[in-house]
């Protein structure tokens, strides 16, 4: 197993606020990371494409965090607070029992402003990802958010959901560890095989760097080549991908600086109006 897999300490160093990266992902020497807000020299490596889907980290809170150690769940999931990076929405840590759910699937439709994106979780691959993305769908965490993110590289083609702020730094409140994808095919456009192909319909996490999964989520609507770095936990129906397939049409909204973006807000707005699971009873 890669070091990339072993848990992290408790406390991690704290991070840069790099909200005016994100605007800038579309510069070449940004063409580096999928992130949700993240370091400074995570986004600047130089590239020939596009591999990370990141979040950003908000502002800290720090001075709120020293005055006491943050909650962590007893289960196997260890759901731990961020009191540095508060929730962008009020939510409870998740549920956490001794024996996580590890088998079968879950139905969860997004019902947005462009038709519905009906996504099919897998408990197997990745437990407490859908564990955790279940409790934030029940406590409509996701009704009325924002998709703040949509990526049309060659190489990286996203659209970026779950932050309830729309900046790229929000979150739930807490992070979980990674359960990362061991057998995914060598990406055919890398030449240091580093990259995998995060295929058509994929569903992922996105991150700010190992173990730091939230409520952020990335939905790839064509073959994209990433670092095997973001945790799958389900994929996109047929009707999700007509409907992700018209707001990529859309392309990325122009900015003054850049008339032609290839990365940033979607063109056409995205709003997920409510997150609903389905209950099959047999």
């Amino acid at each position: 197993m890669s070091s990339e897999l072993e848990p992290r300490p408790a406390v991690a160093a704290p991070r840069r606020p790099v909200r005016a990266l994100t605007r800038l992902a579309g510069v070449a020497v940004l063409a580096g990371a999928l992130v949700v807000g993240s370091s400074v020299t995570a986004l600047a490596a130089p590239g020939p494409s596009a591999d990370s889907v990141r979040v950003s980290a908000a502002p800290s809170a720090a001075a709120d965090a020293a005055t006491r150690p943050p909650r962590t769940t007893h289960g196997p999931c260890a759901y731990t607070e961020t009191p540095d990076e508060p929730a962008a929405r009020p939510v409870p840590l998740p549920p956490d029992p001794r024996r996580t759910p590890a088998r079968g699937s879950v139905r969860v439709t997004l019902a947005t402003n462009h038709g519905p994106i009906g996504l099919t979780l897998d408990r197997a691959a990745a437990p407490c990802t859908v564990q955790s993305f279940l409790h934030l769908v029940s406590k409509r965490f996701y009704d009325r958010t924002p998709c703040h993110r949509l990526t049309a590289y060659p190489t990286l083609s996203v659209l970026q959901c779950g932050d309830p702020s729309g900046t790229g730094e929000g979150g739930p409140g807490y992070r979980y560890r990674d359960e990362l994808p061991t057998n995914l095919p060598p990406a055919p456009t890398d030449p240091t095989g580093e990259r995998r192909v995060y295929a058509r319909g994929v569903l992922a996490m996105a991150n700010a760097g190992p173990d730091t999964n939230g409520s952020q989520f990335f939905l790839v609507y064509a073959n994209s080549a990433l670092r095997p770095n973001y945790t799958i936990f389900g994929e996109v129906d047929s009707a999700g991908l007509a409907t992700l397939d018209r707001i990529a049409a859309g392309g990325v909204a122009p900015t003054a600086e850049d008339p032609a973006p290839v990365d940033g807000a979607p063109a056409l707005p995205v709003t997920i109006r409510k997150a609903v699971r389905w209950h099959h009873h047999h």
